[in-house]
Parts: C-alpha cells; structure tokens; sequence
C-alpha cells in the first residue's frame, strides 16, 4: 500500500508553496494549523486532512507534479502516511523529508495517547485511525521530531545509526564526522572536546604578543641608547673643539702680541733714523703734498703692517674652520666651505653638527659679554645674524564683559607689547590676568569683546599669526607616556617650517633642552597622575619648551614660574631672554616674582581689579612713575610686590590717594578717556594736590600715531583667518606619519592596560562558551546574543581611551595649527591592530568552548566587523561626552540595542528600529553562517528559524557590508565632532 500509489499521493509544487508560505506567514505556535484549501476546509475534512495522514487522487486523474498553480482535488483513499513523508494537518498529501531528517512511523503511546515521536493525538471517535509518519515541518527553534537526532546520523530519511568513537554526529547530519587530532570524541557524541585547540590557540597569541612587546621595548630601548651614545660622543667631540679652539686663541693671542711688539719696536727704531735727516733737511723741503708716488714711505710701511693684519686675520679664520665650528653665523669668508644641512643624514652627523653649533652659540655669547669696540662695529656689520618675523600687538580700548551676566572682566585697557622685550603681567587675584593673555592670544570664549587689537598695524586677528604664535597654558598640558624629548621633537616636526632640513629641527630641540636645564631627563618619560615621572618644575619646563621648539614670534605664557623654584625660574628667563634677543614678542603672567627675576623683565603690565590697567610700561620707569603720584617702594620690598598690596587693599597708599583712583591716573597721565562711571574719581583727583595729568600727554606709553581714529578700526571679529605667517607646515600626510608614531609608542607604553583587555576578553570568552555550548539543537542564538553584547561593551570601553584621555592634548595641539585629520587618523589605525587581534582573542576560548556549526573563519569575520562598527561607536562617546558618560553609554547601549534587536516580529516598532541596529546584523550573520552548516536541511532550516526569530532572510555579506558601512558613518560622525565639540 505504501509503495503502490506513492506518487498518486505526494504534494504537487502548489500545495508545497502553500504549506511553506503558511509556515513563514503564521507564529511558530499556530505552524501546526493551515488556512482552508480545496481538500480541507468546513465542508470536507477527510481522514486525510488529520496529521499524519494523506489522500490519493482519482485513478483516471493526472496529477503534474510540477504544477504552482492549482491544488488537486484529493480526498480519495485515506491511508496513514509513508515514513520518510511528513504529512500536515490541513493537507491531503505527503511531502518528503528533507536529507538530513528521520521520518519513521509513529507509535501510539498508550498513556499518553499521542504519537511518539511526534506529539499528534489520533481523532476522536475513530478507531480505525492509526499514526503514520512525521505531521510537520519545524525549525530547530520550535521542534526537532523530524531531525536526526544529536550522537546520530541518517544517511537516509529512514535510516538512523549510532556515531562510533572518534567521531561526532551533530543534529541533522546525513553521515559522521572525523574528530580533529588533539580533539576526544566518545561513542553517541554530538561534539568535540577540542579545549586543547583552544589553549594552544591563546598560548600562541600570548606569546607572539609578548615577543612583539618585549621586541619592540628592547628597540625602542636599544634605539635610545645608540641615541645617547651618539648624543655623548657629539657633546664631548664638540666640548673637546671648544677647548682646542680656546686654547688656539690663547696662542694666537700671545703670539699677536708678541708680533705687534716687534713690530713697535721696529717702527720705533725707524722712526729715530728717519727723524734726524727728517729734521736736518725740514726747513729746506717745499710743502707737502699728497701725491701717488710708488716710492716708500711710511705710508708704505702702513701697507705692511695691514698685509701683517690680514695675515692674523687669515689665522684667525682658519681656527674658526677647525671642526665642530665650521658653520658659525656670520662667517663669510668658510661660507662656501659650509656643508649644507640637507647632506648630513646620519645620527652622528646631525648631532654633531647639532652640539657644534651649541657649543659655537656658547662661545658667542661668552664673546658677547665683552665686547670690544671692533666686535660691536663686527656684529653691527654681520648682516647673516637670524631673526625671526616680528609680530607687534596693540590693543585699544579693549573690553571683555561676559555675555550672560554682563560683568566687566576687563575695561579700557590701551597698551603694546612689542617685540624682542618681555613683557610682565603682574595684579590682584580677579584683576584679569589670564582674561587679558586669552584676549591677546583669541582663545576667550563665552565674552563680548570691544575695542580694536592691531597686528603689526593692521586690523587681522592673532590667528592669521597662529602658525608662529605659542601660548603655554596654566596647566601642564604634556604627554605623560612620552619621554621629555620626545614631547619636544613631535613639536618640533609638526610645527616648524616644513622645508626646514632635519639637523635644524635637532639643533632647535637640541637648544631649548640645553636652554632649559633637561638634559639629564631628557630619556625620561615625562609620567603622569598614576605614574611618577619627573618633577613638576621640570615638568613645567617642558610645558614651555613645547612652545619654544617651534620657534615663536609672539610667545604668550600663563603663570609659567608657577611651581618652580628659584633656580629654575631663573633659568627659565635666561632661556627666554635668550628668545627675546631673537625678535621674540614675549609676554607673561607672574605671581610674586623675586627681585632678580623682575630686573629681567622689559615691561610691566600692572592690572587693578576689574581688568583696568595702573601700569603699562619700562619696567625702569615704574618706580619713578608711582614716585610722581606719591607712592615710593620701601627698602627691602619688591616694587611690584608693594603695588599688589596697595591694590589689594593690604597697604594704604599716601594721604589723599587711594586705590581706586589709581586706573584712572593711568588714563589721564596718558590722554585716554575714562569711562562715564569713573568720572567721579577724576572730580576727585582734581581736588588732591597729586593730580598727575599735566604732563601725561607728552609721556604715553603708546606713539600717537600707532592709532588713526577709532572710526578707522573695525570691531573684534574671529571668522577664519587666512594665513598670513609666511610659514608652510608640514602637510597631513607628513603629519599623520609623525602622529601614528607617536601613538604606537603610546601604546606600546601602554602594554599592562592592553593585556588587561585581552585577559577580559579570555575570561568572557570561556564563560560564554561554557555557558552557551551548542548541543547540536539550535543554531547557537542565545550564545551569539550574550557575545554580541559582551563583545560590544568590552570593546567600546577600551576604544574610549582613543581619544578620551587626550581632549586636553588635541585642543592645544589644534590650536597650534596641527592637523584633525592627521590625528584621527593616526589613533583610528593604531585602534585597527585591537580589531584585528581581540575576535582572535575572544573565539580563542569561545569557539572551541562553544562548539557552533560554523567555522572559525565565518565567525572571526563577523566578530572583525562587529568590533570595527563599535569602535566607531565609541569614538563619537569618547569625543562628545565626559569620560564617566561615556562609559555609563558604552555599557547602556549594547544592551538596550540586542534587547530592542529581539523584540521578534509582532513588534512593529521593535522590529522597526531593530532593522536598523548593528545587533540586528551581527547577530543574524552568525545564525546564517550557523545555517549554512546544516547539511541537505539548511536551506528550509534557515528560512524558517530565522523567521521565526524575527529576522528577514538576507545573505550574509549583506549582513557584513551593513556592519561595515556603520562603522565607516560612526567614524566620519566621530570626526564631526572632534571638530565641532572637541575644540571646547
């Protein structure tokens, strides 16, 4: 009977599109029950129509198999169905089980009256209904009666057999598998133990990352030391030329006088014989007068002694050639001796021409101290001496108020700083120091400012000069994982003239570690809050070196002297005193200079409280200007110290005088207008008897023809300037190159936190592994589920130290005129090696933990493209929120993301947004990837699992493209706002 008629019975292709697209368009609970069709509906319900159960046509009717579009009429000898069928319930056919699936008979079980083993009860009423085979077709998410079961294999639909040792049989396989070597397999398993797989895998990659670590450690280290090495034989090749030089010049010396003695004693003797005849014949002579005559005289003998001073010149000039000294400035007879600096190339070369200038510098400036009268007229007519751009600020009627609270920060503050002179910021605390630098160097924000700032004369903002311009913030903003040098050759590199060969930027870094005192930490990393590096006073020196290897015009510095002691502060001004002379426009705010220090200084800028300038001068001059008005500085106490105090309200000035008034006698001493609230205290400066203002007109401190009308000036404006420095930087590939080595240094000093990440990753890996083991039976989504947020959350929070910890870094080294683009770049590459070795990490334990049907490779891409999206991700939390918000983000999103993602399909708006979320998409790649490896069954498998999950059928590099295009948008997103937000 059930070979006879086998194909009068089975499904023709309409009434398979039927039952399939009922499955797929109905909740996996209701699978069991079809629509109405031609056989089954109110008015004809055949044996047939129950589960298990099919009909056959009529003998005279041909049924074409082939046939989508209509439904035979079979209702006609209703017998129980084939095994290797399945027969629904609602359908009068028999559909064939898939390769892969075990369709025997059933059973009845007589306690619970059902059919093992598949679950269908016989009809009521009818006792001769028997079971017959298979009633459904179902996902492994719902039912599994029809597979092979797990520690089996069937490699017919009727057929079932054990899986012997050594081999494992997973559910639905139509043959054994061999286990791996290294790898147990016991009789009736449906998986390999293959742990050992795991462990050699994680012992591999720990040790190749602990060679590359270790590896690059000992060449960075071995690269310091040749460097140091290098560094020492210049230094004492060029302190060795120096002694040689002095001890040449000794001899020279000694010899010249020797030779102008001689000579003396020579023209002395002549002159005695000459003198006689001269005498006897002197009434006789005619006069005399000056003719051309070749014949000698003593004017012939001056010739002589100019070619004997040409001869010392001459050995002069050959000591000045010895090496190490070779390319002094100014030397115009060795010029074309001079190797140029674009021909040394070496690290030996390069220092030591870089320690010979120094040394050539330091022998200059011991001349400089005493000079005589032929080396002033010698430097005077040096016209090869380097200078800088010159950039000279004037400001007039500058007023900073705040926006919101209309309070005045600063009022009517007229002045110039001008270049090649430092000047002094000095006041009360909440006088506007830092208010008045910020102003200067156009980084005040929240403020409405009024007045004018004139730029070398012209009304162009500061930031036209930003490229030669430097402003050393109050903090020291400094790389704790890089090494003093370090810190300053990246300055260097980024900021100096692009053309600039490379011998000159180590001679400028070379000069500011010699100029200020850190040559013995030079190779010291400069730490930070967690780890001890150098001290603060050198720290804070290195802060200001930052600034001065760029080689500024305009140099702008907040409290710098702050934290250090006197010795180092000295030796901070001797540095930029040295600066100065070059043409440097240097101005600064101090607290409490010692004696020493203020005589160093050129100008002195004292604010009063509210912002209003008392003072704006010579700092010889300051004395003599408060003497005028009846205030003298006591012996023993620091002028600007005692004016501080009258200021503060500490000391009270002279009878008559007070604190107040004193902004407004700077006005009227020097003509500026004082403002209408102040014209009170001009009533009463009038009535004193030390009203200052009859001679302040012929003493400004400012020309007055430095200002045209103030019609003239248009108001404070900071659109984007254009560039008027004259300096052509490096371009953003140069710059990127030097950002990603810096960042690769970074992190390879940042090795502890790494193996950290890794060792998470491992413990995760092996939890969700051990927790989540597939048996064989679903596709493994609960464990890809718990992955994709484990995964996620892990990975942001480590990616949030891209760029979280260095906002403060990237605002300054913006503002100096490095490249955005460069610096993302740069950390977004270094991030790359972590997408690349974490997925290797986490399936090192999960995978052979887990067991799943895909391959490692199929879940390793899906992991790579999962982990560069969520990098992306946390770029823009690290960049647009606080560290503590971003990491409260990094942990909430994942979460709420796979939650929403798996809401299944009767949630309209949780399949909405889930469709365009990034745990949508990784989540079914790995279930696809699991599908495809359902051997003969996968294809109906996985449509029909993956639909009632909730997810559309898609292929599965879609699946990874999506991924992919995420992560690239999170990134330009994260860009955005490093350009936008973090520059605040």
């Amino acid at each position: 009977m059930e070979t006879k008629d086998v194909t009068q019975r089975m499904c023709t292709a309409a009434e398979m599109k039927f039952y399939f697209t009922s499955v797929m368009d109905t909740k996996s609970a209701d699978a069991r029950f079809l629509k109405p069709n031609r056989n089954c509906n109110l008015t004809s319900w055949v044996p047939g129509c129950e589960p298990g159960w099919a009909c056959s046509v009529a003998p005279d009717q041909k049924v074409n198999l082939k046939n989508s579009n209509d439904i035979p009429l079979r209702t006609r000898d209703s017998q129980p169905c084939c095994e290797g069928f399945f027969c629904p319930r609602g359908l009068t056919c028999m559909i064939p089980c898939p390769l892969g699936s075990y369709c025997p008979r059933a059973n009845i079980n007589e306690t619970t009256g059902v059919c093992d083993p598949y679950a269908y009860q016989l009809p009521p009423g009818k006792g001769n209904h028997t079971c017959g085979a298979a009633d459904t077709w179902a996902g492994v998410a719902s039912s599994e009666e029809i597979f092979c079961s797990a520690g089996f294999y069937c490699p017919t639909t009727t057929k079932k057999i054990t899986c012997t040792k050594g081999h494992y049989c997973r559910m639905g396989s139509t043959g054994e598998k061999a286990c791996f070597k290294l790898s147990s397999c016991n009789p009736n398993t449906y998986k390999q133990n293959m742990h050992a797989y795991g462990f050699i895998l994680i012992g591999a990659l720990s040790l190749i990352l602990m060679v590359f670590y270790n590896c690059s450690d000992q060449v960075l280290s071995t690269r310091h030391a040749r460097l140091a090495k290098s560094r020492e034989r210049a230094a004492r090749s060029a302190r060795e030329t120096a002694e040689a030089r002095k001890r040449w010049k000794i001899a020279k010396d000694v010899a010249k006088k020797r030779t102008v003695g001689l000579q003396q004693q020579l023209s002395r003797t002549f002159s005695r014989k000459t003198g006689v005849e001269a005498s006897t014949n002197e009434s006789s002579l005619p006069p005399k007068f000056p003719s051309n005559s070749s014949k000698p005289t003593p004017a012939g003998k001056e010739k002589k002694s100019g070619n004997l001073t040409k001869m010392l010149q001459s050995i002069e000039n050959d000591s000045d050639s010895h090496e190490g000294f070779h390319l002094q400035i100014g030397d115009k007879n060795i010029k074309k001796q001079m190797p140029k600096a674009k021909q040394l190339h070496t690290k030996s070369q390069i220092f030591k021409y870089a320690y010979g200038q120094l040394e050539k510098e330091k022998a200059m400036e011991q001349k400089n101290k005493n000079l005589t009268f032929s080396g002033v007229i010698s430097m005077a007519t040096d016209t090869d001496i380097r200078t800088r751009p010159t950039i000279e600020v004037s400001f007039k009627d500058l007023t900073i108020t705040l926006k919101k609270k209309h309070k005045h920060l600063m009022r009517s503050v007229t002045g110039k700083i001008l270049p090649g002179r430092i000047s002094a910021v000095m006041g009360p605390s909440g006088a506007g120091k830092t208010t008045f630098l910020s102003a200067v160097a156009g980084k005040s924000t929240g403020c409405t400012m009024s007045g004018s700032i004139l730029v070398n004369g012209k009304p162009d903002s500061i930031h036209c000069y930003k490229k030669i311009t430097g402003f050393v913030p109050q903090d020291d903003i400094v790389h704790g994982n890089l090494t003093v040098e370090e810190n300053l050759r990246f300055s260097a590199r980024c900021r100096l003239s692009a053309d600039m060969p490379k011998p000159d930027k180590v001679l400028v870094v070379e000069r500011v570690i010699e100029s200020l005192g850190l040559q013995l930490v030079r190779d010291s990393l400069v730490g930070t809050v967690e780890k001890r590096g150098i001290s603060g006073g050198q720290r804070k020196r290195v802060n200001v070196g930052l600034e001065m290897v760029m080689e500024p015009s305009l140099l702008i510095l907040d409290e710098p002297t702050s934290g250090l002691d006197s010795a180092s502060s000295n030796l901070l001004l001797r540095a930029l005193r040295r600066e100065a002379l070059e043409g440097v426009n240097i101005c600064m705010v101090l607290h409490q200079p010692s004696y020493t220090l203020y005589k160093m200084f050129d100008d002195l800028i004292l604010l009063a409280k509210g912002g209003l300038i008392v003072y704006h001068g010579p700092v010889k001059k300051v004395e003599e200007y408060f003497a005028g008005i009846g205030i003298t500085v006591p012996e023993r106490v620091t002028p600007p110290d005692h004016f501080i105090d009258i200021l503060e309200g500490i000391t009270k000035p002279c009878a008559g005088l007070t604190a107040e008034q004193l902004p407004v006698r700077w006005m009227l001493h020097n003509g500026y207008p004082v403002p209408p609230d102040m014209l009170q205290l001009c009533d009463q400066i009038g009535s004193s008897s030390n009203g200052g203002s009859a001679h302040g007109a012929s003493e400004k401190s400012l020309p007055g023809d430095a200002w045209q009308d103030s019609r003239d000036h248009k108001p404070l404006h900071f659109l984007k300037p254009h560039d008027l420095s004259n300096r052509v930087t490096p371009g953003v590939l140069r710059q990127y190159r030097y950002f990603l080595g810096r960042s690769i240094k970074q992190r390879l000093r940042e090795a502890q936190l790494q193996a950290a990440d890794f060792l998470i990753l491992l413990l995760a890996g092996a939890c969700l592994g051990t927790l989540s083991q597939v048996k064989g039976d679903t596709f493994g989504y609960h464990g890809y589920m718990y992955t994709i947020i484990a995964v996620s959350l892990l990975c942001k929070i480590s990616a949030l130290r891209s760029f979280s910890l260095d906002k403060l870094h990237y605002r300054r080294e913006n503002d100096s005129g490095t490249s955005s683009l460069a610096y993302f770049m740069a950390k977004d590459t270094v991030d790359h090696f972590n997408t690349l070795i974490k997925p290797l990490v986490f399936l090192s334990m999960f995978f052979f933990f887990n067991n799943p049907r895909s391959t490692f490779t199929d879940n390793y891409v899906v992991l790579l493209c999962l982990v560069y999206c969520v990098t992306g991700i946390a770029y823009v939390f690290a960049i647009f929120f606080p560290p503590s918000q971003a990491q409260l983000w990094c942990v909430l999103l994942p979460v709420v993301l796979t939650l929403i993602a798996n809401q299944g399909k009767d949630d309209k708006i949780g399949k909405y947004l889930g469709s365009y979320s990034y745990p949508k998409w990784a989540l079914e790649a790995f279930l696809i990837a699991n599908a495809q490896r359902y051997s003969g069954v996968w294809l109906i498998t996985r449509c029909d699992t993956l639909n009632e999950l909730g997810y559309s059928v898609q292929n599965w590099t879609y699946c990874l493209v999506l991924l992919i295009i995420t992560g690239i948008g999170y990134r330009l997103l994260a860009f955005f706002c490093l350009l936008t937000f973090g520059k605040k």
